[in-house]
């Protein structure tokens, strides 16, 4: 059970790397270096002391950077590939006793997918809101992207399953409402494809 645990943990943090990249690697780091949390040999600097001040300062500039306006849609840029690669080094550090390929695989599509998957979410509603606003809504969706992250990645620590369930779902969601935007973007006029 406790590889499963590991893999779910590790889908449940990698997903909320696509609200705030550095917030579940912080919670992550805390939990391994306070003994909460066991990680693979291979990713065991991630519980260091450094680890955690590094992720720390990270943390605040990343969320300092969501509240400037413009800058923020910039960041964007950045942090879709970053919260994939993050999203797939969480999953790859708490897949246990599967061979390296199967660690790898997991890791890249299920936590660098998810993480993907909610980035490209998050990404669109940001534009979305920018175009609409003219940038004034981002403050509110920085804030609710924050606040979603600190807990997700808390329920992830303490109830890995359920976040993971939580998080697959919301995947699915916006997968949906992506494809069914391109979709009616890509139709052609006068057609009855509905």
């Amino acid at each position: 059970m406790e590889g499963y645990l590991g893999i779910f943990l590790g889908i449940g943090l990698s997903a909320t790397c696509g609200f705030r990249v550095f917030v579940p690697l912080l919670g992550m780091s805390i939990a391994s270096a306070s003994g909460h949390m066991t990680l693979t040999p291979d990713f065991q600097w991630l519980g260091t002391s450094t680890a955690v001040t590094i992720f720390a300062i990270a943390t605040v500039l990343e969320i300092g950077t969501y509240y400037i306006p413009w800058l923020d849609n910039l960041m964007d840029t950045i942090a879709s590939p970053a919260s994939v690669v993050a999203g797939t080094i969480i999953s790859a550090s708490m897949v246990t006793d599967v061979s390296p390929v199967m660690q790898w695989s997991l890791a890249v599509i299920a936590g660098g997918g998810s993480a993907g998957i909610v980035q490209s979410g998050t990404v669109f509603l940001r534009g979305a809101l920018t175009a609409t606003t003219g940038g004034l809504g981002n403050f509110l969706w920085s804030t609710i992207e924050l606040i979603t992250a600190i807990i997700a990645t808390l329920l992830a620590l303490v109830v890995p399953v359920v976040t993971t369930v939580l998080a697959l779902c919301l995947c699915l969601w916006i997968l949906r409402k992506l494809f069914r935007i391109f979709y009616k973007k890509n139709q052609k006029p006068g057609s009855n494809d509905e």
